[in-house]
Order: C-alpha cells, then structure tokens, then sequence
C-alpha cells in the first residue's frame, strides 16, 4: 500500500453501521454434499478496520475418505492422526464468536462448518456472513470472473498455495480489507446474511469416490425456511442465450448434486427470485431430469418456461446482469 493509499485508508469516514470485527474463513473439504466433511481450516481475525489480529489452523480428521485429493492434497495418511472435529470445535467457535464470518461464496463454509457443528451436537456462535462474491459485485469490480484468483489479482495479493486453508484465507483477507474499505469510501451496504443454526445432520457412512458428489436424498427431512424478499423488481423472462438478470425468478425441482439449499442460496446471493412454484412469471425451471412428469416440469412445457440442469445454471449464475433495486 502507498502512502496515499494510507492516507486515504485514514480518512475514511467509517460506517457506524458496519460490523466491530469479522473472522475470514477458508475450509477444505472431501467434497460438497450434505455428508461431506471438513479436512482443514483456517480463521483470519480481522478488526473493524479489516486489520488482521490473528490467524489459526488446523487440520480435522474426517474419519472417511479425503476427496479430491489432486485438489486439496490432504491424504489419508496425513489425515489420520488430526483431530475430530469436536476436538476443535471449542477452538474454532472462539475465533468465530461475535464476529461475521467471512469467505468465498460464503454459503458453502457455512453450512460445512454449521453442519460439523451439528453433528458435534453444538452450534457454532455466528450470526452473520458476508459472501465476498457478493460485495465484489456490490462494488462493481472489473473482475474476469468469481474465482478468488481473479480477486487477488485485482488488489495485487499473491498466492502462494491455492486450496490450502491457511493460505487462501490469507489471500482473502488480504483481498478483503482493500474491498472494505472501498464499500466504506462509497457508502457501500456491507451484504451480510444471517447465519441459522442447522438442525440436521447426516452421519451415514461414505464409500470412496472419484469425482462424483453425492445427491440430495429425496425423503430425507429438509427444513422449510422463509427467504427475504427479492429486493429487486422482475426484468422479465430470461431469453436463451442472454444472462440471467438480478430479479427474475427461478425455480428448483428434483435431485441436484450440490446441496439444494446450497444452490438456493446461490441464487439469492445472485439477486434473484427463488420461487417455490411455477407460475408464467418464472423465468428458469432448474432439474437435473427434465424429462420427469413433476407438477413443476409439466407446469413449464405450458408456460413456455426454460428447462436447465444444474451444470447450465451454475454457469449462468457467474454472469448475472445487475438490476436497479425497486425504490
């Protein structure tokens, strides 16, 4: 930072609204279901400012099959003698406590941890999240693409080990100050969701794998939850070929290979409408089996609503258009 940027940083009128602290958080995981488990992670504490305090890492004894180890290269042999997670989890709650947590499409750590907290039969004391995706959009940066990579770049932050907790948490937080103090210099509204507790587990044993993640299991008990109301006005229908826009309406149907909430949550964070009905309004109907004889297909073959699976949607949400909020 130059010593103009620090003048600047210092004279930023700071938002009395924006949180007293925040924990920066990374976790490596043996892959993305409900059933997976974490393998690492690591906590950046940061202060109001986004100076960092401290840092913490551990490694977490999954008691299963690691994953994607070309990914994250944590084997089993590594694995085997670190802690279980509820060996941690008094350490891990303490550098989360008061704090809002802070990552990377930040609906996936959450739930991991939440999920680990679950099954440790506590619950982890985070009452917000702030998705870093989602406030780098809020800041409209000129970034190719959502990968932490690209972030980095932007600001300059340089990565040493890709897919090591530690280490990405340190990107990101690094990442992270310079974005929020440009959300302090703009009046930026800081996107912070809230964090619910999960009270649902799974603990079913897992076979190895090999580039598979296993479905959402129909039957199994899913809370229902009331989202916030999309605070932007519908554009429309989507066109194929066009981007999704922020505000139109999107539905979900059948098994999806990232956990539904996951995805719903996605959506949300995107700016758009997640719908838990067809109507001729819905832009998207999103299944990974369109030819199903589903309430929700059959409603979309009448209407004249796009079919996509879960592959196509997950590339449309990197290119969303932005949408005038309503008022």
């Amino acid at each position: 930072m130059t010593m103009l940027d620090d003048r600047q940083t210092a004279a930023t009128p700071w938002p009395a609204a924006y949180p007293q602290g925040y924990a920066v958080v990374d976790v490596e995981t043996t892959g993305l279901a409900r059933d997976d488990r974490i393998i690492s992670a690591a906590v950046y504490r940061l202060d109001a400012r986004g100076d960092v305090e401290d840092h913490w890492y551990t490694l977490v004894n999954p008691e299963r099959d690691p994953g994607p180890v070309w990914i994250h290269g944590l084997t089993s042999d590594v694995l085997e003698g670190a802690p279980l997670f509820p060996e941690i989890a008094a350490d891990f709650a303490e550098r989360l406590d008061g704090r809002v947590l802070v990552a990377h499409n930040a609906i996936f750590d959450w739930q991991m941890i939440a999920r680990e907290y679950a099954r440790a039969r506590c619950t982890a004391p985070v009452r917000q999240r702030l998705c870093t995706i989602a406030l780098s959009k809020e800041l409209a940066l000129p970034l190719p693409n959502h990968k932490l990579e690209s972030l980095a770049a932007h600001f300059g932050v340089v990565q040493e080990r890709a897919h090591h907790a530690l280490d990405d948490a340190r990107v990101l937080a690094e990442a992270f100050r310079p974005s929020l103090h440009a959300a302090a210099r703009g009046g930026v509204r800081l996107p912070l969701l809230e964090c619910r507790p999960l009270t649902e587990w799974s603990d079913a044993p897992a076979a190895p794998r090999v580039g598979h993640q296993a479905s959402y299991r129909q039957g199994s008990w899913r809370p229902a939850r009331k989202r916030p109301a999309c605070p932007y006005p519908n554009p429309g229908r989507y066109e194929p070929g066009k981007p999704l826009a922020q505000g139109m309406r999107v539905a979900f149907s059948g098994d999806t290979s990232v956990d539904r909430e996951l995805l719903e949550d996605r959506a949300t964070e995107a700016g758009l409408h997640v719908a838990t009905s067809l109507s001729r309004l819905t832009s998207l109907l999103v299944t990974n089996d369109p030819d199903s004889a589903t309430s929700k297909t059959v409603k979309a073959r009448t209407f004249g609503t796009p079919v996509i699976d879960e592959a196509a949607f997950t590339q449309l949400l990197r290119d969303i258009a932005r949408t005038p909020a309503d008022g």
